[in-house]
């Protein structure tokens, strides 16, 4: 049995070798699917068999027929009496917390719902596609494995037969220095490669990493190489024993990531406004607290051609940057917001006045003379 309130307190980084040993033989003998498993319609029926979710539509699916099932009818959120019929009552609290705006209005929407459920998909395939990587490239590596076992066994027991002379191995090792020679530049290539799979590891199928300044998906796993894709879908293959000798940022593995945004203000803002602005920001962050820590810093980090402030907000975002999309969108409700609070405090900034100057550079047209005449001319 596992103690899910235990589970969730087993930080990634200090997980025994034990314990992770322990769960992988618990999950292996269960025979859990490592992808998650939709609700059968036929949920009643004693022959009910889950079928694997494949695809996000699937996932979409499951969360509609999972808010079907647990709200009440025509009701456009799951509230607590609702998640009661499945869980205690400490239990509801901490599975609030997993959807989006749950915390605070105790109600679940559909759409976080959903959001969460394909969440889980996710990450359950990345972690499925790397099982599977991790036991090829295994497999791999015994073979290598076995392959030098039996060559060694093999010239054992030709000595231990009396077959192999002192002679024969002097003309084989001649031939494997010469082999070596030959190979020895591959030979090394595959043990660093071996050494930076299974012993660095910097990142697994799934994670969203940083290299050479370029953003990636890793792809794909092997002993030799690594296949990447780029926010276009475009596939790099990288030998693994050149990943060796590069800096590797790892968004999936990294703590909750901060951010932050620059404006500028006119200089001629008055000391109380910047007060309201740093109050109203507050306000806002507190509201959502699925989104954003509380601790956060506004600071004026300079005086420009003194007509204008340059400030700087900075804010911890409740999740890393393994999902660009879900941090892109916080972070433009986050800089509209900041749009709407300067326009209620009426806070811009204007241009110093500039001199203008205005030239003709077109030909000027000749004069027309001037003739008077008398009234009484002919």
């Amino acid at each position: 049995m596992i103690d899910v309130t235990s589970l969730h307190k087993i930080s990634q980084d200090k997980v025994s070798d034990s314990v992770m040993k322990g769960l992988i033989d618990l999950i292996s003998d269960s025979g859990l699917s490592t992808i998650s498993n939709i609700i059968d319609e036929t949920f009643e029926e004693a022959d009910q068999k889950d079928t694997p979710i494949t695809s996000e539509h699937e996932a979409y699916v499951v969360s509609q027929m999972v808010f079907k099932n647990v709200a009440k009818p025509d009701y456009k959120y799951i509230e607590e009496e609702d998640l009661l019929r499945f869980f205690d009552k400490d239990e509801v609290h901490d599975v609030l917390l997993l959807f989006e705006g749950a915390a605070g209005t105790g109600k679940i929407k559909r759409s976080a719902l959903k959001n969460w459920v394909v969440k889980a998909y996710l990450d359950r395939k990345s972690l499925a596609h790397s099982l599977n990587d991790s036991r090829t490239a295994v497999k791999q590596l015994h073979k290598l494995a076995t392959g030098i076992v039996i060559i060694v066994n093999i010239a054992i027991t030709l000595l231990l037969l009396g077959f192999a002379t002192t002679k024969v191995l002097v003309v084989l090792s001649s031939q494997l220095l010469v082999v070596g020679f030959m190979f020895g530049n591959t030979c090394k290539t595959a043990f660093e490669a071996i050494i930076f799979v299974f012993l660095v590891h910097p990142f697994d199928v799934g994670d969203r990493c940083l290299i050479d300044g370029v953003q990636m998906i890793v792809e794909e796993m092997n002993i030799l190489t690594t296949v990447f894709l780029k926010f276009n879908n475009e596939k790099i293959y990288y030998p693994n024993s050149v990943l060796a000798t590069k800096p590797i940022s790892n968004f999936y593995r990294s703590p909750d990531m901060s951010d932050s945004v620059e404006f500028c203000i006119d200089v001629a803002t008055p000391i109380d406004c910047i007060g309201n602005l740093k109050e109203r920001i507050t306000m806002y962050l507190n509201s959502k607290p699925n989104h954003w820590h509380e601790n956060h810093s506004l600071v004026v980090k300079d005086i420009v051609d003194l007509n204008k402030l340059y400030m700087a907000l900075y804010v911890q975002h409740t999740m890393n940057f393994q999902n660009m999309t879900d941090r892109n969108l916080r972070r433009s409700d986050l800089v509209l917001e900041l749009k709407r609070i300067f326009e209620d405090l009426c806070i811009r900034y204007n241009l110093l006045p500039q001199d203008v100057h205005l030239s003709y550079k077109g030909t000027i047209p000749p004069a027309i003379p001037f003739i008077q005449t008398s009234p009484n001319s002919q």
